[in-house]
């Protein structure tokens, strides 16, 4: 019921209003402060509007006044001061000098628990000034720098090779992944289901391992894959040799890590009976070079991680099966850190290389 003097709105607010009523991902809040507003606009009590928008009477009171006061901007939540913290700067900084030096013999690390014995202090306060403080002692992060003094010069040449390939020539990517189990479940896999996940049994039984060597074509992304039993040098000129076939009267340029059986006596006599392919190779400990490694993260993903096999056999005929199925939806990895943005990684390298090398 209209019986109330209206609120009077200020110029344009009443537009703004009822876009915020009508939005869909607008808060809770928001809404209801709105539609008090226009609804008072209208000529609406308080107590109408309370039982409107079911909002206590007091609320309504609130925001009208609110907006009287201050516009749009006083249907704002205020900033609250909140609790004051209950440690002071020392003890911000004693925690932090504290969790950043090595722990006493016998722990590897600080937990929440042992530093605030060592330091003294309560927990909850450690745990505190330790969140806001953004400092993670239970975590580690894995770093690996290339002790390759041709680190630069391999690291540009790959790169080169991606971005701009040799004309009449293919870009092929080599490498083996070895160690593949061939895994299976005492226990038959429970499906997916609403809200459960696919379950298996810890307990498994091994038959074997298999090795895969693979050949990613940048240019196409198809996968040319041979599976084996071992890793051996002779292995590795087989499937270079179904390389070559694959690719007859092609110019090859083969990206290959520094792994013994591609760069022994073996390998480079079989590099002087093709001089139609030219091996470039990463920089030591930087297989991250190598865009074969896409291909076998979508393979440990996507096909080994939950897969059961019952033979080796069983396990073979699976990873040729998903290079097939792969092979048919296959696209290039496309490289997009150039000579520039490397940079940084090469200066890093070399300062590592200056102080832990020599």
């Amino acid at each position: 019921m209209k019986n109330a003097p209206a609120l009077t709105l200020r110029r344009g607010d009443k537009k703004k209003l009822k876009t915020i009523t009508r939005k869909l991902n607008v808060p809770l809040r928001d809404g209801q402060r709105a539609r008090i507003i226009l609804l008072a606009s209208e000529g609406y009590g308080n107590s109408e509007i309370s039982r409107l928008t079911d909002v206590h009477r007091n609320r309504v009171i609130l925001w009208r006044k609110r907006y009287e006061e201050r516009g749009l901007d006083g249907l704002d939540d205020r900033a609250r001061s909140g609790r004051p913290p209950v440690y002071k700067v020392k003890d911000v900084q004693k925690v932090v000098h504290g969790v950043c030096r090595k722990p006493p013999k016998g722990l590897s690390r600080w937990s929440v628990r042992s530093l605030s014995e060592h330091l003294g202090m309560a927990v909850g306060t450690v745990h505190a000034i330790l969140k806001e403080s953004d400092l993670h002692p239970h975590r580690l992060r894995t770093f690996t720098f290339s002790p390759d003094p041709q680190f630069e010069e391999k690291l540009l040449d790959v790169v080169g090779l991606y971005m701009n390939p040799p004309k009449n020539a293919l870009v092929l990517c080599v490498d083996e992944k070895t160690g593949i189990q061939a895994l299976d479940r005492t226990q038959p896999m429970l499906p997916l289901r609403s809200k459960n996940p696919r379950s298996w049994t810890n307990e498994y039984v091994r038959h074997g391992t298999r090795t895969m060597l693979a050949s990613l074509d940048i240019g196409t992304g198809k996968v040319t894959a041979m599976v084996r039993n071992n890793r051996r040098s002779e292995t590795f000129l087989e499937f270079m040799d179904v390389v070559v076939r694959q690719y007859k009267g092609k110019r090859l340029c083969v990206v290959l890590d520094n792994l013994n059986v591609h760069t022994n006596t073996a390998a480079q006599q079989w590099l002087e009976k093709h001089p139609n392919v030219s091996f470039h190779y990463t920089p030591k400990h930087a297989s991250w070079v190598n865009l074969i490694e896409c291909f076998f993260s979508i393979l440990t993903r996507q096909g080994l991680q939950q897969s059961v096999h019952k033979s080796g056999r069983a396990l073979e005929r699976f990873l040729r099966e998903f290079v097939a199925r792969y092979n048919q939806q296959c696209g290039p990895f496309t490289w997009t850190k150039g000579p520039e943005k490397l940079k940084r990684i090469i200066e890093l390298t070399k300062e590592y290389q200056a102080v832990h090398l020599h």
